[in-house]
């Protein structure tokens, strides 16, 4: 196997870097948005792969931790990767795609419901290019009517 990057991995390596975040989430109905502050480092495994290493302020004070990979599968034709954080034991596994313009990629996924209640919902992590020094991630569950409604976003903005 010797795999050699793809116009999709070229994508990927914008995100390399330093970023620091502010990220704006509902923490449950009826509660009002909170702001939290974190930072993020980028890196390429073998130009195939980003690892995105974050940390960042969580609602009880402490400190989360967060890992995403990010990759493109020719075979599937599809971007490929994974989220786990130091505040949850389940592993988020995505598929997603690149729209027509090459600045937004929706990354789908499932994971524990929001409700509480055991079952698991689709989620929706959506990656958008504002500029090479700004990107936006905002993630959203089904609203029931067939949409999505947003709970989290957060801008990143690069430091180096």
């Amino acid at each position: 196997m010797n795999a050699e990057p793809q116009k999709e991995h070229e994508w990927l390596a914008e995100l390399v870097g330093e970023w620091t975040s502010e990220m704006n989430c509902s923490m449950g109905p009826d509660q009002p948005r909170q702001t939290f502050k974190g930072k993020e480092s980028v890196r390429s495994l073998g130009g195939l792969w980003t690892l995105g290493e974050g940390q960042g302020e969580m609602p009880d004070g402490g400190t989360g931790r967060t890992l995403m990979t990010l990759g493109f599968d020719p075979a599937k034709g599809r971007f490929v990767g994974s989220f786990i954080g130091s505040m949850m034991t389940h592993q988020w596994l995505y598929d997603g795609a690149l729209d027509e313009t090459g600045t937004v990629l929706t990354l789908d996924s499932a994971g524990p419901s929001m409700s509480g209640d055991g079952s698991t919902s689709p989620y929706r992590d959506i990656m958008t290019i504002v500029s090479p020094d700004h990107r936006i991630l905002t993630s959203s569950v089904p609203d029931g009517n067939g949409g999505w409604t947003e709970f989290m976003t957060a801008h990143y903005r690069r430091t180096s």
